[in-house]
């Protein structure tokens, strides 16, 4: 166990920065003891918060949005942290749904950063982690929302105490070289957050997944569910018999609405509260639509098969799109999600992500060939934006949607 180091002096946010960057070179190193160390030196600020822990394949950003929003309209205070970063790195650690401020990232993770030295090992995840349950506590919030960073069991969030709730998202095949090649395989990382406390699990799922979270104990958000209104703007639909609206589109967000609204009711958050945050929710690239120079861009995450899904079934209402710009990291399933694309995108550009992890545009021709998708190289995701016309998803990586609606709010 750490100690808690005293620091010489306060490091401004740039050396924060620099600090953690260095880390990223250690890459992933999964096991709790090294955050759970980091947490002690930090004087446990875990054990200071209702934390409410997040697994799945798919929808945990939504979830935990969902969860965020209905917590605020409960007038509680929230800190939220999620992974990875769209649009902006400060994005990852919200209290009261809005950006860390500089100054209390600079002490709170300059603070870590100090513990970390001692203990000599830790990945970069492990430090956000920690310094951003210590962020939550100097903020003074009662609530910590916390999304897993891959996988459930080993993974550094898994460190945490004092859980409220575990909730459980959809559930699909990845990572299979880490997390294991068969759907119980994937359960067991995921379940492995159920430690202590109740938990939720989205009806989104196959049999055996539900078979699985039931002999764990949990409840599965499987009450009646209809959608009745959906469009770009959001959707109106009804669970257990209430009606509720979203802002997000796709046919996966009510499922998630559905999880986040039967992990409320546990924490005994009020009905009011649970309408006007599950209507106040709002996640970027999420099956974002954005219009400009007379295209349609629709930008989504999806990054496996089973994301995929609510993507193009959203694709059926513009008739497909003319273009997808699709890039995608190296240990993704690239043939299953080009084969949920090819039915609904008439080209692919091809490019590159910005990542170590990421899968070279090359290789991706290659596949498109191999599957009879017209593709093109481009050398970046702007330079491929120049030339699509129409309607133009950007999919394949959260890692491509930076720089997507950077063009496109520029021009």
């Amino acid at each position: 166990m750490c100690a808690i180091i005293p620091i010489n002096f306060v490091m401004n946010y740039s050396q924060v920065l620099n600090g953690l960057e260095t880390l990223s070179v250690r890459g992933m190193d999964f096991g709790l003891e090294r955050t759970r160390a980091l947490l002690d030196g930090l004087g446990a600020p875990d054990k200071k918060l209702k934390i409410i822990h997040i697994a799945g394949s798919n929808g945990k950003g939504s979830v935990a949005e969902y969860l965020t929003q209905i917590l605020l309209c409960a007038d509680k205070t929230v800190g939220t942290f999620t992974s990875p970063a769209v649009f902006d790195y400060f994005e990852q650690f919200r209290i009261n749904g809005q950006n860390i401020k500089k100054s209390l990232f600079a002490e709170a993770f300059g603070k870590t950063l100090t513990v970390a030295e001692s203990a000599g090992s830790a990945t970069r995840f492990e430090v956000e982690t920690a310094g951003a349950l210590y962020a939550f506590a100097l903020a003074g919030c009662e609530y910590a929302v916390v999304e897993c960073g891959l996988g459930g069991l080993y993974d550094a969030t898994n460190a945490i105490s004092n859980k409220e709730i575990a909730v459980i998202t959809s559930v699909s095949l990845e990572h299979t070289a880490i997390l294991g090649d068969s759907i119980e395989c994937i359960c067991r990382h995921k379940a492995g957050i159920i430690k202590n406390c109740p938990a939720v699990v989205s009806a989104l799922q196959t049999d055996k997944t539900l078979t699985y979270m039931r002999g764990k104990g949990a409840q599965i958000a499987d009450k009646p569910l209809e959608i009745i209104k959906s469009n770009v703007n959001g959707q109106t639909f009804i669970y257990g018999g209430k009606q509720f609206e979203t802002q997000m589109a796709g046919i996966a967000q009510p499922y998630n609405a559905a999880a986040a609204i039967e992990a409320a009711h546990i924490l005994k958050i009020s009905d009011n509260a649970i309408y006007s945050g599950v209507k106040a929710a709002k996640l970027n690239g999420r099956i974002e639509v954005l219009r400009a120079n007379g295209n349609t861009y629709i930008l989504d995450g999806a990054h496996n098969p089973a994301s995929f899904v609510p993507l193009a079934d959203f694709l059926l209402g513009f008739g497909g799109a003319d273009v997808a710009v699709f890039g995608s990291l190296a240990d993704k399933d690239i043939n299953g999600n080009l084969l949920a694309l090819k039915p609904h995108v008439k080209k692919v550009y091809a490019v590159t992500p910005d990542s170590p992890r990421a899968l070279p545009a090359e290789r991706l021709l290659e596949v498109c060939a191999k599957h009879g998708v017209p593709a093109e190289l481009f050398e970046s995701v702007s330079t491929a934006l120049e030339s699509a016309h129409g309607t133009v998803v950007v999919c394949g990586t959260f890692t491509i949607l930076k720089e997507a609606e950077s063009f496109i709010k520029n021009n």
